[in-house]
Formats: C-alpha cells, sequence, structure tokens
C-alpha cells in the first residue's frame, strides 16, 4: 500500500505564500485521492509490491489510471516534502555549484525554471531534474506526468518539481499563477533537494 509522505510542518508553517486553507485541501483532499485510486489500480497486477519510482519508470502510456494517479502520488509526495520556510534560502555545496555551472548564477537558474513554470498551459509540473549523465536540466510536464516516465519529453529523476495545477494556488493567488510561482523559492528546504541530487547523481 502507498501512503503519503507525513509532513514535517503543520499546514500553516508555509503562510503566507502558502495559506492552511489550500494545505488542507492540497494535501487533505487531492493527495490523498491520487494515493488511494492509485492503490486501487495496481491492487492484483503485476505492480503490485513494486516501487512507485519502478513503477513509473516502465508504465505503458495508455494506463492512464497508473499514469494519472501514480504520477500524482510521486509527485505530491516529492513536492509536500521539499517545502519549508527557508527565510531567502538557497542552495548549497555540490548544487550551489552545479546550478552554476550549467545556468551561470542562481537567479538565472530562477529565471528559466520560473519561465518552466509559468508557461504550462494549462495543468501540470515545472521540474528541476538530474539527466542520465547527472547534469541538471529544466523542463515541464502536463497533467501528473513527471520526467520518470518513458514517453516524457525530456527524461531524468527530479529533484525540485513545483505544482501549477490550480488546486495548488487558486485558494489564495486566484489566477496569479506568477505571484504563486515567484514565492515558491520563500519555501523551498534545499537541504532536501541537494540530497536528491546528491542520491541521483
Amino acid at each position: 500500500m502507498f501512503t503519503k509522505v507525513v509532513l514535517p510542518y503543520s499546514f500553516a508553517a508555509l503562510e503566507p505564500f502558502i495559506d492552511q486553507a489550500t494545505m488542507e485541501v492540497h494535501y487533505g483532499k487531492h493527495h490523498e485521492g491520487y494515493t488511494s485510486k492509485l492503490n486501487e489500480a495496481v491492487s492484483g497486477t503485476d505492480m503490485d509490491g513494486k516501487s512507485i519510482e519502478e513503477i513509473l519508470m516502465n508504465l505503458d502510456e495508455s494506463n492512464t489510471a497508473v499514469r494519472n494517479n501514480g504520477g500524482g502520488f510521486y509527485n505530491h509526495n516529492l513536492f509536500f516534502s521539499q517545502l519549508f520556510l527557508n527565510e531567502g534560502g538557497s542552495p548549497t555545496g555540490n548544487l550551489a555549484d552545479a546550478i552554476n555551472s550549467k545556468f551561470g548564477s542562481f537567479e538565472t537558474f530562477k529565471e528559466a525554471f520560473n519561465k518552466a513554470a509559468t508557461t504550462r498551459f494549462g495543468s501540470g509540473w515545472a521540474w528541476l531534474i538530474a539527466n542520465s549523465s547527472g547534469e541538471l536540466e529544466i523542463c515541464s510536464t502536463p497533467n501528473q506526468d513527471n520526467p520518470l516516465m518513458p514517453f516524457a519529453e525530456t527524461k531524468g529523476t527530479p529533484i525540485l518539481g513545483l505544482d501549477v495545477w490550480e488546486h495548488a494556488y487558486y485558494l489564495h493567488y486566484q489566477n496569479r499563477r506568477a505571484e504563486y510561482v515567484e514565492n515558491f523559492w520563500n519555501i523551498i528546504n534545499w537541504e532536501v533537494v541537494g540530497r536528491r541530487f546528491e542520491q541521483a547523481k
């Protein structure tokens, strides 16, 4: 049985950038739905007992139940576990070096990531990934797809993900996605992202 990541913070801990009401609906309702429907979809199949990463990396594109709910489960577990009120913090160590090497500076990286998030039409995600060579790339995916899936346009291991579905921000930001995206930089736990980068390499 797949289970949601346990939050290491309260629903109100990310205010004012993500409000308590949004967290209650997003984590408590949407993520719960993806998790329960994924468990239903894999029960009694050859995917039963496999890790979510293994399932997604070998997924049949036509299996919409697992594509949507497995993607939603993985994406939301990654999203919620990387959040923390960082008070303007930034990456350090090898991750900071890799960002500076790839993008020139942290500010240039932020601009590129923001563009991926704000220009994703409709629902989807923006990602920072480590590709098969261990190098950083920015990309976005529609709906609950992610770069682990074999049919993703850009493939790699997600190390930072931003949910740009309206359910992630609409109660507080309404149609102001760009403001939500900009405020995301105030609530990233860079230690978690840095560990993901080391594991992905």
